[in-house]
């Protein structure tokens, strides 16, 4: 649990619950679980969560039956899922996970061309009685689609969400050297990790070189920000999670 007065957000890209390619493939959704139960975030932000895959199913023998959300959720979090891409054996998409009510949820296609499905997911969350809206994105790989995928989000945060209300927007923005940080400050949006040297890089997990996943907010005072580290952590998913206290001090 945060300390008392805190918010604690992360956001982690899980790579769909399997690391490695074909027969050498292995399952880690199992160990993703612990691994978000460890973080102790208020709330959770994850990119590339499978709801279902047919092809993965019939290879793991462990396979959970039910979404990945709903099996990560630790007991007590409510989980919120949204699909960004339908593939031939399944479909998979973006989650939150959080201790607090979930007021309301709401989702956006974003995609930019045809070959990248992409989505945000919104959700208004109760957090002692007053609405803090969270958004959670995967933006596209090509520099272009993100300039485009961030000036949707702002046009999104623009009809959706009070300027005076609090905001969360975190994901796996596939943005090296943060070049999206500008457009994001100009919606009123600041970067909690303010890329903080190797403290805050995130991809690839074995050998952090940069970092791609961000944790933006707006009337939220950030305290701490930190990547998890270790032979565990990088075994899991090629992404390491980013987690960052913020104040809910006035």
């Amino acid at each position: 649990m945060s300390p008392e007065g805190n918010l604690r957000v992360a956001t982690y890209n899980i790579h769909k619950g399997v690391q490695g390619l074909g027969l050498a493939s292995r399952l880690e959704i199992h160990n993703l679980g612990h691994a978000v139960e460890q973080l102790d975030a208020d709330i959770v932000c994850l990119q590339e969560v499978r709801k279902t895959n047919r092809k993965a199913a019939q290879r793991f023998a462990r396979w959970p039956e039910m979404p990945q959300a709903d099996f990560l959720a630790p007991e007590g979090y409510t989980a919120v899922y949204e699909t960004n891409a339908y593939t031939r054996h399944g479909e998979h998409g973006n989650a939150l996970l959080t201790r607090w009510p979930v007021l309301k949820k709401t989702h956006r296609d974003i995609s930019d061309h045809r070959f990248e499905q992409r989505g945000l997911l919104h959700a208004v969350i109760d957090v002692d009685g007053a609405p803090l809206h969270a958004i959670v994105v995967h933006l596209g790989l090509i520099k272009g689609s993100r300039v485009r995928q961030v000036a949707q989000l702002g046009d999104f945060i623009e009809r959706e969400i009070p300027a005076g209300e609090r905001l969360v927007v975190a994901g796996d923005f596939n943005d090296w050297g943060a070049r999206m940080r500008y457009a994001m400050n100009a919606m009123g949006l600041r970067d909690s990790s303010d890329l903080r040297g190797p403290r805050t890089l995130t991809y690839p997990s074995r050998l952090p070189l940069t970092q791609l996943d961000f944790i933006y907010a707006r009337h939220l005072k950030p305290v701490e920000c930190s990547v998890p580290r270790g032979p565990v952590w990088s075994r899991m998913s090629d992404h390491l999670p980013l987690v960052t206290d913020f104040s809910l001090q006035d």
